[in-house]
């Protein structure tokens, strides 16, 4: 079993949520509620089961309802903050911003999207970190024209990023396991996005990127079509949450 003690998980909470903002009102997407939770909490109650403690959430749009939910320690025995970026920065900038206000700085960062749930096993993706500087968290699709392709090699390394094209592949799951060190090779500029701009140019230079595939249920629930679908996907993985 890998020591994941020194893991800081980062969820990032910060975006508008344009796509279903007709369905939340001024509600931040994180916290729309599913089986009488927000969704964030969930995914901290999924962090839990995995012996994950820590716990940053990057918050942007309508931080304070973050912060005063998490304010009442709804999960027992984890230790969760929210830190709010001044101004939008994208994944990238958020998680930048982030993890430089981590006061114990932590090996690794466990990174998460605030409104997708996947469930791979956090001492698995350690192993597969290996000799790379991160690896993300992929899953098989029969058809990737929604959400973008990964590419693999046969050394589990990944060597490209597609946009959105039809056909079966495998698509990012949005978990990502980093080492701290990495953000100190993150772009300067601001927004930046960790799916568009920083593991593009991370492949490009030859940073070591390393592919961790899971056969998983998977929800993101940013789309009209797919937000409905959160309460039954709570309700069927249920073994999952502490």
């Amino acid at each position: 079993m890998s020591d994941l003690s020194n893991i800081t998980a980062v969820i990032l909470a910060g975006g508008f949520g344009t796509r279903i903002k007709s369905l939340l009102g001024d509600l931040p997407k994180p916290m729309v509620p599913v089986n009488g939770k927000p969704f964030i909490e969930w995914i901290v109650r999924w962090l839990k089961t995995q012996g994950i403690r820590d716990i940053i959430i990057s918050t942007g749009y309508r931080a304070e309802v973050l912060e005063k939910h998490f304010s009442t320690l709804p999960v027992p025995e984890m230790n969760v903050c929210c830190i709010n970026e001044p101004k939008p920065m994208g994944t990238g900038g958020g998680l930048a911003f982030a993890a430089n206000k981590i006061e114990k700085e932590p090996d690794l960062l466990l990174v998460l999207n605030g409104d997708s749930l996947i469930f791979p096993d956090l001492n698995l993706l350690h192993s597969d970190l290996d000799d790379a500087e991160g690896v993300i968290v992929t899953r098989p699709v029969p058809d990737t024209a929604r959400y973008g392709s990964v590419h693999i090699n046969e050394s589990n390394r990944i060597t490209d990023f597609d946009e959105k094209r039809p056909g079966a592949g495998q698509i990012n799951g949005g978990v990502y396991l980093l080492r701290n060190s990495l953000l100190k090779s993150f772009l300067k500029s601001r927004p930046l996005s960790l799916e568009k701009d920083v593991f593009p140019e991370f492949i490009r230079e030859g940073i070591k990127l390393n592919a961790h595939s899971v056969n998983s249920p998977f929800l993101d629930i940013g789309t009209p079509e797919t937000l409905p679908l959160a309460e039954a996907f709570i309700s069927e993985n249920q073994a999952h949450f502490a």
